[in-house]
């Protein structure tokens, strides 16, 4: 693989291993991919979207780990990889995935002690880490295509067929299969019972699982203090500027920067939920993530910051300026249906 910096071929290796968490029926299965020669800046912890296998983020990851990243994915519990025995038998729930995200954290954190941690949350996998609040040991939450579930903060295209998907579909034929059979539909993807009962409840309230959970939820995002920036997707069809904003909020003591990728910034001129971690988007989107990750490396270490040759700067037109999202945030308070609103907190 080819080191975009360098313009020399940078070999990686992947190496399967299990981890044991409190209350899981067998151990979340983990991949961890780094370079086979050289030293690693930092390691990476790449969370998936729900219903998605850690597989699907395998592309980036080795990508990364050509940079020079010790880059680990993983399976929540009772899905894909890390699903023991009958799916229709599988006891987790998102606060689980919360936990689980909180042992992968730790654990990747004794690994390599000395190292920066950071956190890169697909949809779902961005959401779950405040619920742990200080137990999560990162050093940076870079959130991708992510916001509140909340079905009225979902993006049109979502909007439109939601309330059929929670009304009936879901409920329907995870009351029948006693799990959300979706992969054999296609839809969403294989999940348990549980997730998708506390989902639904979670998507149907306006605060989205903090309105659902109460305080405690409030207060275990509040006591995050590591920087989070989200990436914003203009064609996400799921995730409107409306929910991103609502899942910044929720971090609300965390130095925030929010960037829109736009259709423009692709030659597919297309994105979507899922776009970012296509291997078709590495010249185009993936430096991005890459110049997030040395930029908080450059301030933990207190380095003047440079952008790398071939790397986007951070101050790109497509980053918003706080007057760009006091503007945004003016619209959405004009909107019915919105929770947690967007606050700036820098």
């Amino acid at each position: 693989m080819a080191d975009a910096d360098a313009g020399r071929v940078v070999e990686v290796r992947w190496q399967a291993s299990a981890l044991d968490v409190a209350g899981a029926a067998g151990p979340l299965a983990l991949r961890h991919c780094q370079p086979v020669d050289g030293g690693v800046a930092a390691q990476v912890v790449i969370a998936a979207a729900i219903g998605v296998p850690q597989r699907f983020y395998t592309a980036f990851a080795q990508w990364l780990a050509a940079h020079g990243y010790a880059v680990t994915t993983f399976d929540y519990r009772g899905h894909a990889e890390s699903l023991h025995g009958p799916l229709r038998k599988a006891s987790a729930n998102l606060l689980d995935w919360a936990a689980d995200c909180a042992a992968v954290a730790t654990h990747m954190r004794k690994q390599a002690p000395g190292l920066p941690l950071y956190w890169i949350g697909h949809s779902v996998g961005a959401q779950l880490p405040g619920i742990q609040g200080r137990g999560m040991p990162i050093d940076g939450l870079l959130s991708v295509a992510s916001g509140s579930g909340y079905w009225r903060d979902n993006a049109p295209p979502t909007r439109r067929k939601v309330l059929l998907w929670w009304h009936v579909i879901a409920p329907v034929l995870t009351g029948l299969c006693g799990c959300m059979p979706g992969k054999k539909w296609g839809l969403v993807g294989d999940l348990p019972a549980g997730v998708v009962w506390q989902w639904r409840k979670w998507c149907m309230h306006p605060n989205y699982g903090i309105g659902v959970e109460g305080d405690a939820l409030r207060r275990a995002y509040a006591s995050a203090r590591y920087p989070l920036h989200a990436f914003s997707v203009e064609d996400d069809e799921m995730m409107s500027w409306r929910s991103t904003a609502s899942l910044v909020s929720w971090y609300r003591n965390c130095p925030q920067t929010v960037e829109r990728l736009r259709m423009l910034d692709v030659p597919q001129r297309r994105i979507g939920h899922f776009g970012f971690f296509r291997s078709e988007m590495e010249p185009s989107l993936w430096p991005r993530a890459l110049a997030v990750l040395q930029r908080w490396q450059q301030e933990q270490e207190g380095l003047p910051q440079e952008t790398p040759r071939g790397q986007p700067s951070a101050a790109k037109p497509s980053t918003f300026t706080k007057m760009e999202r006091r503007a945004e945030a003016a619209a959405i308070r004009k909107q019915s249906g919105q929770g947690e609103l967007f606050s700036e907190t820098s």
